[in-house]
């Protein structure tokens, strides 16, 4: 009979630190929801926006940061589910049932697909550099193969791929009202959406990942070898990070869609697969709060330099994951806040260093 090792045994003060990020959240969350009261609806959909993005994010800094997966098929994952809405909406009609059946069904079928994939390359023993090799050629092929479904034989059911063109015209989420007719989640309603969920999705990684889950995954992230020899069945935990990886790119997929009426191939495209990685870069890989910030951050630089020019976004996200790479290993925001601390802890150093020959003097 084996034991479990102790690598894996959940650590004494996990359940405080918990629940310091539920107070957290809570406050967060709060003033997020006073938003809509201080400013435009303009403004808060355009935060709703940059917002969206953050769980495929997540979902990578999970892969990556605590899983050590490095992943460029979250853009597969997210156009596929976006794909699934528009499809199960437009088949289904645009009753309230039907939009959150196409919603929930987008994110079924995206965890499928990771389940699929993280099946293959997990006991495959696809490993290394070799698996960021494989989810871009899957992601490649996937957006290749959307751009050209532009015939009218390109249906399914009711639905019209269109190509590269891609697809528009499903219907949003709604809830049952009072009357006839269901109440629209557009405007400031669907911020309030995309807010809850990251609350909900940011508390749950994070109670996961503070878990014995968490240890196990840190474990096969540092010595995969050395974890299994301890007991560990490290192609579960690896196909586990990638269905969380799937679902959450699957749920960015499903609001961008929802959002904007319209999903495109070129979502999944090679600029698009790379951008994640710089997202999660950026904040330090294995942050969460770190990961919905910098997202957040990030997509609001690049519509705004897009103004100018797509090329510029491009060239800075480029010079951004370069700066990452050669001077901020450990990520650009724990980078400026370590940068920020150092002044703090000269001056405290320097205050220390003149008062100690004055304590001396007196001893003697």
């Amino acid at each position: 009979m084996t034991t479990q090792p102790d690598l894996v045994s959940s650590p004494p003060d996990s359940g405080q630190g918990f629940k310091r990020d539920v107070s957290t959240t809570a406050i967060v969350l709060a003033l997020a929801l006073l938003l809509p009261l201080l400013f435009d609806e303009t403004l808060i959909g355009n935060l709703a926006y940059y917002l969206l993005w953050a769980f495929i994010a997540i979902g990578l800094a999970i892969m990556w940061g605590h899983g050590g997966i490095l992943s460029f098929g979250q853009t597969a994952f997210f156009g596929l589910a976006g794909y699934a809405y528009g499809v199960l909406t437009i088949n289904l009609g645009d009753s309230w049932i039907a939009s959150w059946a196409g919603f929930f069904g987008s994110l079924v079928l995206a965890g499928a697909a990771g389940a699929l994939l993280g099946y293959m390359i997990c006991y495959g023993k696809v490993t290394g550099i070799f698996i960021g090799i494989v989810t871009l050629s899957i992601t490649l092929v996937f957006e290749t193969f959307m751009a050209q479904t532009a015939g009218p034989q390109w249906t399914i059911g009711k639905a019209h791929l269109n190509g590269f063109n891609g697809m528009s015209g499903m219907s949003p989420l709604s809830i049952p009202w009072f009357g006839p007719e269901a109440l629209v989640l557009d405007g400031n309603r669907f911020y309030v959406v995309v807010v809850v969920l990251l609350a909900i999705v940011y508390l749950c990684t994070q109670r996961m990942l503070k878990s014995s889950v968490g240890l196990t995954l840190a474990s096969i992230r540092e010595n995969p070898r050395r974890a299994e020899m301890l007991g560990i069945d490290i192609r579960r935990y690896q196909m586990l990070v990638f269905i969380i990886g799937g679902v959450l790119a699957g749920l960015s997929g499903a609001l961008y869609t929802i959002w904007g009426s319209y999903i495109t191939p070129s979502s999944m495209g090679l600029n698009a697969a790379a951008l994640p990685v710089i997202w999660v870069a950026t904040a330090g890989r294995k942050s969460i709060a770190g990961t919905i910030v910098a997202t957040a951050g990030l997509v609001w630089l690049s519509q705004l330099l897009a103004v100018y020019g797509s090329e510029y976004a491009l060239i800075l996200m480029g010079l951004i994951l370069l700066f990452v790479v050669l001077v901020a290993p450990q990520g650009f925001l724990p980078w400026l806040l370590q940068l920020a601390k150092k002044p703090l802890v000269w001056h405290r150093s320097r205050q220390v260093s003149l008062a100690l020959p004055e304590k001396t003097g007196r001893s003697s």
